[in-house]
């Protein structure tokens, strides 16, 4: 399967309220699998070419898992991370470049401030420059050069579409997806961008989540779900998600795109019309609940001014 490519047949997700009023609309769209594959709800337009940012990342690392990457647990979290800039991150990502001898230098992905506000503050007082290290994508791409190393591929060109890494990565997205990639972009790291669709992005999800143990896509799960401090940050939705739903491996991506898998192999993936957070947390706890998880654990990511319209609600 091909994703169209069109523009997007969204469908109102959220209302903003104010003393009972609507005065915000967020439109989006959003899928959830069955553990079999099948639709257990959609609305929207799961279905049309999108770009899943960051929420890729996941589906990068069990490339790099398949092509014989082999790091301990934190090693894969933050190869799967859009990290917050906290020293931990910070050390884990430097720990991925040891391992193959190589430095902050040899990472492709510009220069960047953490993005955590609170850390971003902090290391601007301290008088600190924007560094690669410090880019939200740097686990990933210290890992991709890890790859390189253990295949004795050149590591210059290495964010290069037709570099032997990405023509790899790009056969498991389309392996995980079920879906053949229509375009080929450039994130804002710098890395090859692959448009798929929604639906493929939660079967991709699903995939990893329920991988036998010991495959190369249980490498990156078991990362996930041991470190979702490392994934996002102390600071962020995404890792208390995970912290409070016993299992759950999720990410989040830039332009409000979501994906979240149960172990059971329910998946979920979304995306925000408009590209803004705000509406993507109570999004996802609508579908986590349609998904069977219990709401009085998603209750702290339930926004009291967003309600869920009728083609979202349970």
């Amino acid at each position: 399967m091909i994703p169209q490519e069109r523009e997007p047949r969204h469908v109102p997700l959220v209302h903003l309220l104010r003393d009972g009023m609507v005065e915000g609309v967020h439109h989006g769209s959003v899928v959830v699998l069955a553990p079999d594959g099948s639709t257990l709800f959609e609305a929207g337009d799961p279905d049309v070419a999108m770009y899943p940012r960051s929420t890729a990342k996941p589906l990068q690392a069990t490339a790099m898992a398949r092509l014989g990457l082999r790091l301990d647990p934190s090693g894969f979290a933050i190869a799967a991370a859009s990290h917050s800039g906290e020293p931990r991150h910070l050390q884990a990502a430097a720990a991925v470049l040891a391992s193959s001898g190589l430095a902050e230098t040899d990472l492709g992905n510009p220069a960047d401030l953490p993005y955590d506000p609170v850390e971003r503050d902090a290391w601007i007082a301290a008088g600190r420059m924007p560094s690669r290290l410090a880019h939200n994508c740097s686990g990933k791409h210290a890992a991709m050069l890890a790859v390189c190393g253990e295949q004795r591929w050149d590591i210059d060109g290495y964010l290069d579409p037709a570099h032997p890494l990405q023509r790899a990565i790009r056969e498991t997205v389309e392996d995980l997806t079920g879906q053949t990639v229509p375009r080929v972009a450039t994130d804002g790291c710098g890395a090859p961008l692959f448009a798929l669709s929604l639906r493929g992005l939660a079967r991709a999800a699903a995939r990893i989540a329920t991988a036998p143990d010991g495959s190369p896509e249980s490498l990156v799960a078991n990362g996930i779900r041991q470190h979702p401090d490392l994934v996002a940050g102390s600071r962020r939705d995404v890792t208390r998600l995970m912290q409070a739903v016993p299992g759950l491996i999720a990410k989040d991506g830039f332009e409000a795109v979501q994906l979240a898998a149960l172990p059971d192999g329910t998946a979920i993936a979304l995306k925000i019309a408009d590209g803004g957070d705000r509406a993507r947390p109570t999004v996802l706890a609508a579908a986590l609940t349609r998904a069977g998880v219990d709401k009085e654990l998603l209750t702290p990511f339930r926004n009291p001014a967003l309600q869920v319209t009728d083609a979202l609600a349970a």
